[in-house]
């Protein structure tokens, strides 16, 4: 297949150029070209804002759009496209409201989440602009990402507080649970989309288990091989400050996606995978200073 994907230098969509190509089929990527590009794509130069007349000239079997993060990012693509085939858009599990009950289920509406504000309203209208204009497309919503190419600062710092010996803090009297989806896991679903085409285009897709904050804190420790002492906050202290996840339990429900394509990486091997990128990726992490304020004021 001929296939597009916006982003393709960093995170998950360089993983899905990645996969993609690695499976034969002829990638192109579109962005800015300030970065290294993925091997075996071909790079489409331009700012997905300001595409003009440049993506007229191809025909895609599949758009997969990675880097979508309001309505008008899907309505200029749209417009700037030429002829092309299935559309994916990877969404997110921000889009529904915390009130809603849990598991959070693609039948649910979609709403304002207190917790990510404008991150899942943008990605609201995302969805909305796509499915308005091609009702058939297919829209993905993962949990946190984890695992080989994440270059969000959550294990990275964990593995950093290993590295120098630094507890890591959990709010007060939290519970807090995790779920993740391995961006491998990601990629195959999509790949399993494309080929299956099914006839649910909305999918929540990820690991069917949970794990609590103090268990994901363990593995990644034990990877880097020095455990991390685990302490407690007050809950007076911004959470965002010195841990990156929010103090927030949620849960997905990823029965369809495991329909179409069974979920088959544990956690530990995902987090293996993402300790072994960022030995040799370190400078990528796009890190935030959450040692400097556990420094400065809880240690």
């Amino acid at each position: 297949m001929d296939i597009l994907v916006t982003g393709g230098t960093v995170f998950v969509s360089r993983a899905a150029a990645e996969w993609f190509s690695a499976r034969g089929d002829r990638v192109f990527v579109l962005n800015r070209g300030s970065r290294p590009q993925p091997d075996g794509a071909v790079l489409v130069r331009a700012d997905r804002r300001d595409l003009g007349g440049i993506l007229k000239r191809y025909c895609f079997d599949a758009v997969l759009d990675m880097t979508a993060y309001s309505g008008e990012d899907v309505r200029l693509l749209l417009d700037a496209l030429g002829d092309f085939g299935q559309y994916v858009l990877l969404s997110s599990s921000a889009v529904y409201p915390e009130t809603l009950p849990q598991p959070f289920r693609e039948s649910q509406p979609v709403g304002l989440n207190c917790y990510w504000d404008d991150y899942g309203i943008g990605k609201i209208d995302a969805e909305s602009e796509l499915l308005a204009r091609i009702p058939t497309a297919c829209i993905i919503r993962p949990p946190y990402l984890c695992g080989c190419g994440n270059n969000l600062y959550r294990e990275a710092f964990i593995f950093e507080c290993a590295e120098i010996g630094l507890p890591v803090f959990l709010p007060e009297r939290s519970d807090l649970r995790l779920q993740f989806c391995c961006i491998s896991e990601l990629c195959k679903l999509i790949e399993q989309v494309l080929m299956k085409q099914p006839s649910a285009h909305i999918l929540n897709v990820g690991d069917e288990k949970m794990v609590s904050a103090e268990e994901w804190i363990r593995i990644c420790s034990d990877i880097a091989g020095r455990s991390c002492e685990i302490r407690y906050a007050s809950e007076t202290a911004p959470v965002r400050e010195y841990f990156p996840f929010r103090n927030y339990n949620y849960c997905l429900d990823v029965t369809s996606a495991m329909s179409i394509s069974p979920y088959s990486t544990p956690l530990e091997a995902s987090l293996k995978a993402g300790y072994a990128w960022w030995i040799m990726h370190r400078e990528e992490v796009r890190r935030k200073p959450f040692i400097d304020y556990i420094a400065k004021h809880l240690f």
